[in-house]
């Protein structure tokens, strides 16, 4: 019988975390699009896909948990271990915002939109970069990687102060609008939450390497002060 390496074990954790986050890209690209082009197949795929990432979360905890109980891990091996529990549990809560997207994709399906989906898109994609990034900051241990996420959470939080008060002009202009408006809202509201549980991977990873703690939308919002 073969036994396997703490080294290898870990690497299989590695390319594990990656294939949950790609999958969690796909969610909220999917998401986001069935929005956009009233695709309601896409949107129940992406409903249905959700309890993969729910499976894929419980896979890999089960796996860290072993490699605690049985290998003993110390110093960097357990920290990158407990650093893979706390992500997993983000990477699920991300896709759960992915889901409620499609939930509204489908709510909103027979509607005119009252104004071009033109900000929430640009807004998914900075959503799904700050995934990709924070996701390989913790892999390659790359503390600046994780810092870069500050300005992608400046833009995150321009483009939803700005769609906030164009969908509030609508609201007042015409009370018609205010269900729509307020499902877009919720919308950007998702992709915003999902852009913080992404700060909190990068978050992470910077604890990770240098033990000390920093806040990304704190640093975020003094940087917009300046």
């Amino acid at each position: 019988m073969v036994i396997e390496t703490l080294g290898h074990e870990l690497g299989i954790v590695k390319e594990e975390l990656m294939k949950m986050g790609c999958l969690l890209e796909e969610q909220i690209h999917k998401a986001i699009k069935s929005l956009v082009d009233k695709n309601m197949e896409l949107a129940r795929e992406v409903i249905v896909r959700d309890d993969i990432i729910d499976k894929m979360e419980l896979d890999i905890e089960k796996k860290c948990l072993q490699l605690i109980a049985l290998k003993q891990p110390m110093a960097k091996d357990l920290r990158f271990i407990g650093t893979a529990l706390r992500i997993i549990v983000d990477m699920e809560r991300m896709a759960d915002h992915a889901e409620e997207i499609s939930e509204i994709a489908i709510r909103l399906h027979d509607q005119t939109y009252i104004k071009p989906l033109i900000d929430i898109p640009h807004m998914a994609q900075i959503a799904q970069d700050m995934v990709k990034t924070s996701l390989q900051a913790f892999i390659d241990a790359d503390v600046y990687l994780a810092m870069s996420l500050v300005d992608m959470e400046r833009q995150s939080d321009a483009l939803y102060e700005q769609i906030y008060r164009e969908l509030l002009t609508y609201m007042m202009q015409d009370t018609q609008n205010i269900p729509q408006a307020t499902d877009l809202l919720l919308v950007a509201g998702h992709l915003e939450r999902i852009a913080d549980h992404a700060t909190n991977l990068a978050e992470m990873v910077v604890y990770n390497i240098e033990g000390k703690r920093v806040d990304i939308n704190v640093i975020a919002r003094n940087k917009d002060q300046l």
